[in-house]
């Protein structure tokens, strides 16, 4: 691989050399580097593009890295990942696409994913999104899919700061006895850039629980449009907090629902939308900051 391509996945995935554990790295709609273990095997698809990764019961302290990077204009890449958690299994999942193109023509990765989460096992999905380059446009519609076993714990940590025309993420879970679920999102647009996330959580057993919390900033002429929907079907907690800040022309919308079909359950939403608080950056200015060196400076500690 060149630098820049050695640089993007250096920032969609941490990974400055081949990883120890096992990775699947796909370049412009195919498979450049690979390899799997006993314990955590990757298989491609036969039927359709994509990989079946299998995380053997009992694994502890594993991890596996499957980053996707797009380099030629007019790629409108397409796969279906499936993960297959053993029971009592613990991993690190790192995902993560990048897009850098200098041509005229609409360029994109669509990752469609699904999780089966096995009996009291954890995982934490770690996705990163990136944009760069001059194309016309930098495209990148995720899809996650999650089926919770009892007792199971699933942290999805997403970020996208930067780059990225348009997105649409969407995601899905449903969660059975005891099961936990963790979403942090951050995402950053700017320009005429737009971002949409989805999210429905479907908490089906007793005592399952859902804390999404997401952190984002609007600038220039971008939009951002949050939907969340979280059903409560039996004695159990659901927790949605979105905040965002918005600044020049840009728009932010947060459309919540919240539906208990339990009496015993208990579901909360918190929302708040506004710009920079003025005392933030006198107070920054009169250390000698700029106007626009303020703002970036509380712009990435709210997104850290």
């Amino acid at each position: 691989m060149n630098n820049l391509e050695k640089e993007m996945l250096a920032q969609i995935a941490d990974l400055h050399e081949i990883p120890a554990g096992s990775y699947n790295i796909r370049k412009n709609g195919e498979t450049v580097k690979r390899e799997a273990s006993a314990d955590v095997d990757i298989v491609s698809k036969t039927e359709k593009s994509g990989i079946d990764v299998k995380v053997k019961a009992g694994v502890k302290n594993r991890s596996v890295h499957i980053p996707v990077i797009v380099t030629e204009s007019g790629i409108k890449d397409l796969t279906y990942n499936d993960f297959y958690i053993g029971d009592n299994a613990e991993i690190t999942i790192v995902a993560g696409c990048g897009v850098h193109t200098t041509g005229t023509e609409e360029s994109g990765h669509n990752g469609i994913h699904t999780f089966y989460i096995g009996k009291n096992a954890k995982v934490k999905y770690i996705e990163k999104h990136l944009g760069m380059g001059t194309s016309a446009k930098k495209v990148l519609n995720p899809v996650t899919k999650i089926v919770m076993n009892s007792g199971s714990e699933f942290e999805m940590e997403t970020i996208q700061l930067g780059g990225v025309t348009y997105s649409n993420r969407v995601t899905n879970a449903k969660l059975k006895k005891d099961a936990k679920l963790l979403i942090k999102e951050k995402i950053l647009t700017t320009e005429d850039q737009e971002a949409i996330t989805k999210f429905k959580v479907e908490l089906v057993g007793e005592n399952s629980s859902v804390n999404v919390i997401s952190r984002s900033v609007a600038k220039d002429q971008s939009k951002q449009k949050f939907v969340s929907k979280i059903i409560g079907k039996n004695n159990c907690f659901g927790h949605v907090e979105c905040d965002g800040i918005i600044l020049d022309k840009a728009r932010i919308i947060s459309i919540p629902e919240i539906d208990a079909a339990d009496v015993n359950a208990s579901l909360v939403h918190e929302a708040a939308i506004g710009k920079i608080a003025g005392e933030q950056m006198v107070k920054l200015m009169s250390l000698g900051l700029s106007e626009t060196e303020a703002e970036d400076l509380i712009i990435k500690g709210y997104l850290s």
